[in-house]
């Protein structure tokens, strides 16, 4: 490969007494024309190579038939009201519907694709006042994590002049009468830096409806500590403000309180930061229930006094074997969600701690959705698997009764694939599951194409779902395999823990043990796995790919955090800390570089085909990181070796909310891209 030519800089900071060269700190700079030219020389590369790719356009074509189908969101209730996603095949985004049933002859309140002419306009958060008058809705562009509050009268479809800016990582709870929300923002950024400047000093304000947004008035801020982010729930009952605080990403919040019915009543800290995570319910009066790992790792429900000390709380529901993941109070029931090896179990608790019984689902899968109130005497939920759409069904609560509402018809026969799951040993001897998804046909043979996918971080869990792309990948006699690796939440705060800071080596032996199990297995050989993982993710892949190069055929670093030297510099990166840990401890430092993508790159190695993917708006994980990584691992590559190129998406950012249009062809791209190197035929 002949790459475009990128200046290195003579660049050394010194950190805990060791010289850190960063010859492509210049790529940080998303303003200059320097940057611009680089990105475009880099695409001019990149883009005709993948397009040029054996069988690519008939991929995509497969991709765009396997993406036609009705897909249906879990419906809610709200004010009388049903409202749910809906996106007739390949629209490039859903639209918003409401009806007096859920899922069955509704209305368009919201088309999405009516805001942008290249689909780049997306509904990014959704909030009904109780009365189901008005909808307060949000609108990301080009994939930033920016958002702009409107509000919809859903009678009559028409927008107020209602316009709020500059929100970012908030819904929006409405005051009990309807008279305007709560949401959180940041000041506004200064000229040029939306996309790189650093988020702190997140704060809550009230909007009032029908008034500009010059005179919202702040309702909550923690100037004491700036890197808190904040939000605002208004229980059911419309008597208080919940005020969550998260020191960063990490789960232990905190929860503040004001009472909305006591006048100009002052707010009250009441469960602190850092001690455990801690989740609402609900509430009788003043009587709270509370989802919480605090004394269960793998978390309980308890009911305690607003204002009273965590150690005067009840116990309801005790901790499992299983990993709760979220809960839900519809009527006087717990709809309690759990995660059993990776795979969901629910169950139905009374609010006096007596087990009512289990929701039957059809298989191994992920459950999902049960949002509803505590006057709801139904509610709906998804179910999805590895080649199962989402199939929406309806629950009553007083049955406990399930029927399909809406079942997807995709353009393949579901029987004719199997999904099963496996155990690698890492290198510490913990047992690691992973699932594994291929035609039943190729159950057994061995040496086959592998596309292995993780991510490991920030407590969350890989469950299973579908994937347009793993289906071709698998029709054409490739196996997708996701693995559940340490630093997710699987299996409770512990597994999450055990994932992080000076721990998080643990995560990359975890995702090369699964590596070396299906070689073991005789699934596959060295050289035709390919690896795939984004954000957190693409730090996994990274990472992986830099320790061991001989084990894999492709990688696939997507909107990857890639400088662990300099991830707290920008926007909510400061943010991860709680995970990956802060340089200026110099033991985290120490682990930071043992494993920085971007440090640990040696010349004249021969590294995997790599296709490093980012996007233009990314302002989640700025996409210097994918800059200097490329630039690096051109520079380090042996030039007898695989192509190391980098595809740069423009109109886009992190991931939500991009267009069907973009997504398939991007998806086209990767799968192509994998198969040229994993000697696979499409």
């Amino acid at each position: 490969m002949k790459y475009p030519v990128t200046r290195r800089e003579n660049i050394v900071d010194v950190i805990h007494g060791t010289e850190i060269a960063d010859p492509y700190r210049w790529l940080e700079d998303a303003n200059s024309e320097e940057t611009a030219s680089w990105v475009a020389a880099q695409n001019a590369v990149t883009m005709p190579l993948l397009r040029s790719l054996a069988g690519r356009d008939t991929l995509r074509e497969r991709l765009a038939n396997l993406w036609n189908y009705e897909r249906v969101g879990v419906p809610w209730q709200e004010g009388g009201k049903w409202f749910w996603t809906f996106n007739p095949g390949l629209a490039n985004q859903a639209q918003l519907m409401v009806g007096d049933a859920p899922a069955v002859n509704g209305r368009i309140l919201l088309d999405p694709n009516l805001l942008s002419t290249d689909g780049t306009a997306a509904l990014a958060g959704t909030s009904v006042s109780p009365c189901g008058t008005w909808l307060a809705y949000s609108i990301q562009r080009a994939g930033s994590d920016w958002q702009t509050w409107h509000v919809r009268n859903v009678e009559t479809g028409d927008d107020t002049a209602d316009f709020v800016e500059w929100a970012k990582f908030t819904g929006a709870s409405w005051a009990a009468d309807a008279s305007g929300f709560y949401y959180s923002r940041y000041a506004p950024p200064k000229d040029g830096e939306a996309y790189q400047a650093v988020n702190e000093n997140h704060v809550v304000y009230f909007h009032a409806l029908g008034t500009p947004q010059a005179d919202d008035v702040l309702v909550y801020a923690t100037p004491d500590q700036p890197k808190w982010n904040l939000s605002a729930d208004v229980t059911e009952d419309g008597d208080y403000l919940m005020l969550y605080q998260y020191a960063g990403t990490d789960r232990r919040n905190g929860i503040a309180f004001r009472s909305l019915t006591a006048g100009d009543a002052m707010v009250q800290q009441w469960l602190p930061v850092g001690e455990a995570a801690y989740s609402i319910l609900g509430n009788d009066g003043p009587t709270f229930y509370i989802l919480t790992d605090n004394g269960a790792s793998r978390k309980r429900i308890v009911r305690l006094h607003i204002g009273q000390p965590f150690s005067d709380a009840v116990e309801i529901v005790p901790e499992s074997n299983d990993t709760c993941q979220s809960v839900s109070l519809i009527g006087e029931t717990l709809i309690v969600s759990y995660l059993r090896d990776a795979r969901s179990y629910v169950e139905c608790w009374s609010l006096d701690g007596i087990a009512l019984g289990e929701i039957i689902l059809p298989g191994i899968g992920t459950s999902g959705g049960f949002a509803g109130t505590r006057k709801a005497k139904s509610v709906c939920y998804a179910f999805t698997g590895y080649t199962a759409p989402a199939v929406i069904y309806h629950f009553d609560v007083a049955t406990r009764a399930s029927s399909i509402l809406r079942e997807p018809h995709v353009p393949f026969d579901r029987t004719a694939f199997v999904t099963t799951q496996h155990f690698a040993t890492s290198k510490d001897g913990t047992r690691v599951p992973y699932f594994q998804t291929q035609l039943a046909e190729n159950v057994g043979k061995s040496n086959l194409p592998v596309y292995q996918y993780g991510y490991g971080g920030f407590d969350i869990s890989l469950t299973p779902g579908y994937s347009p792309a793993a289906i071709a990948f698998m029709e054409r006699g490739g196996v997708y395999v996701v693995a559940n690796l340490r630093g997710g939440g699987e299996y409770g705060d512990t597994w999450h823990v055990a994932g992080t800071k000076l721990n998080k080596q643990n995560v990359f032996d975890d995702f090369i043990a699964v590596s070396e199990d299906l070689i073991t297995r005789d699934v596959t050989e060295k050289n035709r796995i390919a690896i795939a993982g984004g954000s957190n993710g693409g730090l996994l892949v990274g990472a992986c790919s830099t320790q061991r190069p001989d084990l894999y055929g492709a990688a696939i670093p997507a909107v990857g955090v890639l400088d662990m030297l300099r991830f707290h510099l920008f926007t909510i990166g400061w943010a991860w800390q709680s995970d990956y840990g802060n340089i200026e401890n110099e033991d985290e430092f120490r682990a930071l570089l043992a494993y920085s993508p971007y440090h640990t790159l040696v010349s004249g190695t021969s590294y995997p085909a790599t296709l490093v993917t980012t996007s233009d708006h990314d302002d989640r994980v700025v996409p210097a990181h994918s800059f200097k990584y490329a630039a690096a691992l051109q520079f380090a590559q042996n030039p007898d070796a695989a192509p190391t190129l980098i595809r740069i998406e423009t109109q886009a950012g992190h991931g939500a909310g991009k267009p069907i249009s973009k997504v398939l062809d991007e998806q086209a791209d990767v799968f192509a891209f994998v198969a040229e190197h994993i000697r696979m035929e499409l």
